[in-house]
């Protein structure tokens, strides 16, 4: 078996072509290595360059999304406490108009109230006025007929007077009120 190995060129040892195989592979490696090897190691060496910067580039993004994310979630607290506070300062100044427009309407009813009082009397004490006045008229044109003679002016005005005195108004004054 031995034989048919040996019997093989491709497998037998000369020394010859075991140098000139190693001489040829020597310098085709050293070919290779300056003319195809140092553009290749550049080419990955730039290529890794590359993606390092690119990670970098991807981790300062997402740093700063991370950033502008908590400087949006910031600004949309400060946003919601200003609407809350502006809400309740709407409302504060909502309801400060409505007491002030209470207050406003509650004063107005009781001036009103009050100047209707006033009218309604010094209407009585006008009614009363003309009252006694006509009961005055009255008496002077009863006595007349009563004793059949004209009185004078002086006796007039005492007989007014008395009458008046005697008159209860106070029940008319009492009831206007009510």
């Amino acid at each position: 078996m031995t034989s048919i190995l040996a019997a093989n060129p491709l497998i037998q040892v000369t020394p010859g072509l075991m140098i000139w195989t190693i001489l040829c592979f020597g310098v085709t490696f050293y070919v290779l290595k300056r003319l195809a090897f140092a553009p290749i190691q550049e080419m990955i060496d730039e290529r890794r360059k590359r993606i390092r910067e690119a990670l970098d580039e991807a981790d300062n993004a997402r740093a700063e999304a991370r950033q502008m994310l908590e400087e949006h979630r910031a600004m949309m607290a400060e946003a919601r406490g200003k609407a809350e506070e502006i809400l309740t300062h709407a409302r504060q100044v909502a309801e400060a108009q409505k007491k002030r427009m209470r207050d406003e309407l509650e004063a107005d009813r009781k001036r009103r109230i009050e100047e209707t009082t006033r009218q309604i009397e010094a209407e009585t004490q006008r009614a009363l006025e003309l009252i006694r006045a006509e009961v005055a008229e009255l008496t002077v044109i009863a006595t007349q007929k009563v004793t059949g003679k004209v009185l004078d002016q002086a006796d007039h005005k005492r007989l007014i007077e008395d009458a008046v005195r005697e008159l209860d108004f106070s029940v008319l004054e009492g009831s206007s009120r009510n």
